[in-house]
């Protein structure tokens, strides 16, 4: 039986269509996808997100321990409250999972991993933890909402509580901090997101999820469901785990080489593998692409080029742009003549830099 956050009911009622993902049963949309796509884009939507694992992590030597797990450098967290992106990889260089580390201290970090990887996330965090006496500490009793868009953050501040609104208001991209919501509740307010808008994610006590959803509706932010949230960080030229990204791809083959950060003296787990793979060449690469011509681009479809065959990775009929978009993992090096195999029709595409969108608009070339 699938698992359920505590805001199943309320999308029930909603009148949501749910669907198992990665084991949870989540609302896909609440009617309309494509309106609740724009919404994001154009107002405010918000998500639940609780079904990923907010994981605290403390002790003397965390700092140590992080620096040994992640590929990003956490020596980039030097200000209370910032946050960074990275992956955790296996000895091999692939991508155990992706995920985003906040820092309160140097004996005190949280991070949020995937849903689908939870179990076998833990497990990694544990064996990798133990060494250096960190406590690695799941939090069920958490709720996450993502509040996204261009109007997400007023409506947002209007629910702090005043004593705090200042400081939140402040809150800089990719930094979190304490504050108190409605009715005086503790909240763990991040501006971050996974939809290339602005807005917060806010975690809080499961017994007031339910409090904050109906207000955050009462104030028009519209509900969003997980066919909004693909299509917006496609959009937004973010991956997603398991498509994009897995243990057999490492960050260099997945267009994450920016979250690699090759500082002298930390030995991070995968690095000597990297280090090798990119002194021997990297052999494969993920390129953006649009079809200009009508049909939808999906996972498992053939690439050809002049290098050989690669794969549509996550592919989807952008909202916003009103055509088919793209990731691909194709030879290193493919640039031009490239096409896609839809049901025995090559089809041309062209590769592009993404994000595909920026700021609810298209990106230059796209």
């Amino acid at each position: 039986m699938s698992k359920q956050t505590i805001l199943n009911a309320t999308h029930r009622a909603a009148g949501a269509k749910m669907v198992d993902f990665g084991g949870w049963d989540m609302p896909l949309h609440y009617g309309s996808q494509i309106e609740e796509h724009h919404a994001v884009r154009r107002d405010a939507g918000m998500f639940d997100v609780s079904h990923m694992t907010a994981i605290d992590m403390r002790g003397v030597r965390c700092r140590e321990f992080l620096g040994h797990l992640l590929a990003n450098s956490v020596g980039k967290l030097k200000q209370p409250g910032k946050a960074l992106y990275s992956c955790m990889l296996n000895e091999h260089g692939g991508v155990v999972d992706d995920l985003i580390t906040y820092f309160a201290s140097d004996a005190d970090f949280r991070t949020v991993v995937n849903a689908a990887t939870r179990d076998k996330d833990l497990a990694w965090l544990n064996r990798q933890a133990r060494p250096f006496g960190v406590a690695v500490i799941e939090r069920p009793d958490l709720a996450m909402l993502a509040v996204q868009g261009p109007n997400a953050r007023a409506r947002v501040l209007a629910l702090v509580d005043p004593a705090d609104r200042g400081r939140v208001e402040k809150l800089g991209r990719f930094y979190s901090t304490a504050a108190h919501g409605l009715g005086g509740v503790p909240w763990f307010v991040a501006r971050t997101g996974y939809t290339g808008e602005d807005g917060f994610e806010i975690h809080l006590a499961n017994e007031h999820a339910v409090v904050l959803w109906q207000a955050l509706a009462a104030a028009g932010v519209h509900p969003a469901g997980l066919g909004a949230r693909d299509t917006l960080r496609l959009e937004a030229g973010m991956n997603l785990y398991g498509q994009d990204m897995t243990e057999e791809v490492t960050p260099w083959e997945a267009g994450l080489a920016w979250t690699v950060a090759l500082d002298a003296g930390r030995d991070f787990i995968g690095r000597a593998a990297l280090e090798k793979q990119k002194a021997d060449g990297v052999p494969r690469e993920m390129i953006g692409l649009v079809m200009d011509e009508r049909g939808v681009l999906r996972h498992g479809q053939r690439v050809i080029t002049d290098a050989g065959a690669g794969q549509i990775l996550s592919g989807i009929f952008s909202p916003t742009l009103g055509k088919a978009i793209a990731f691909a993992r194709v030879p290193a090096g493919a640039h031009a003549n490239l096409r896609v195999d839809i049901r025995g029709r090559e089809l041309p595409v062209r590769r592009v830099k993404y994000p595909f969108v920026r700021d609810g608009k298209p990106c230059e070339g796209v």
